[in-house]
């Protein structure tokens, strides 16, 4: 089995972010393409502090630091992802921007190089069709925070190769990741159960059922989660959950996956979430979670 020492990251964003923390926390080369250096200066800037605070918390050497960061490398060239031997796409859910992208990066990268999509909802299968290797192509779904969250589904296409799955199971292991096995199918695991729980929540608040905070509280307390749905959706960002229901919902529809018309309105008034300063909650920083 190939070894895999260099991976790119295509997507700088919450999901982006988190993953080239993990791959370069664990020692590789790590290089995170994004169209935009503000988002690149971004995510290297909440890494560091994401780091920095883990030293803090005695969770990492403080001599591991400058020895991450150095893995770490920003970039607006798609051709600088070309010697990675590993690619995880983490952008939006939209399968004609993703099928964009894996076909440039197919001219690009080596053709023994596999690609790895982070999507929650739309099919393995229809990504790796516009990939131009769709038996070297699996899915990769981080959990988020992918920083914090050691669960990987790892998914494979009808196309994918044995060997693709194998290899893309072993680094999630070297990632000092958790690898589940799931079939090609909506939401896989995660999200079959988080989206339409999350839309629950929006709904609680849409009918005046209880405020965000209280929602988060109740969870939190009750079934012992770490994060509440409220602030859960805040990390994700209400641009995202709409992209992610409208994937999930147009795949099954399931009346639950549907989007709320809150999530819609929020859009508009500009309260995405944490990135924004405001979603559900306020924020009066822009620290990554966790940090």
């Amino acid at each position: 089995m190939k070894e895999i020492k260099t991976i790119g990251v295509a997507g700088a964003g919450t999901m982006g972010a988190g993953i080239a923390i993990v791959c370069a926390r664990a020692g590789l080369r790590t290089r995170v393409f994004d169209l935009r250096q503000d988002a690149l200066d971004s995510a290297r800037s909440q890494t560091e502090g994401f780091l920095r605070k883990s030293v803090e918390r005695g969770k990492l050497a403080i001599e591991k630091l400058p020895e991450i960061m150095g893995q770490w490398h920003g970039t607006t060239r798609l051709e600088d992802l070309a010697d990675c031997d590993l690619v995880i796409e983490a952008v939006f859910e939209s399968l004609p921007v993703k099928h964009d992208l894996f076909g440039k990066l197919n001219a690009i990268c080596r053709p023994e190089a596999i690609f790895a999509s982070n999507t929650s909802t739309i099919s393995i299968t229809e990504i790796a069709g516009g990939s131009g290797r769709p038996d070297r192509f699996v899915g990769m779904h981080f959990c988020l925070p992918a920083q914090l969250m050691k669960l990987v589904e790892v998914s494979p296409g009808l196309v994918t190769s044995e060997d693709t799955f194998s290899l893309a199971w072993a680094v999630c292991e070297a990632l000092g990741q958790k690898p589940v096995r799931t079939q090609d199918t909506p939401g896989f695991v995660l999200n079959y159960f988080l989206i339409p729980f999350n839309n629950d929540a929006i709904r609680l608040v849409e009918q005046g059922v209880a405020e965000p905070a209280d929602i988060d509280l109740a969870i939190k307390t009750a079934m012992g989660y770490a994060m509440g749905p409220m602030e859960l959706l805040d990390l994700i960002g209400m641009d995202t959950q709409k992209l992610l229901c409208e994937a999930m919902h147009g795949i099954t529809n399931e009346p639950r996956a549907a989007c709320p018309p809150l999530v819609r309105r929020m859009i508009a008034a500009g309260w995405l979430g944490r990135k924004a300063g405001r979603g559900f909650h306020k924020y009066t920083d822009s620290k990554m979670y966790g940090a």
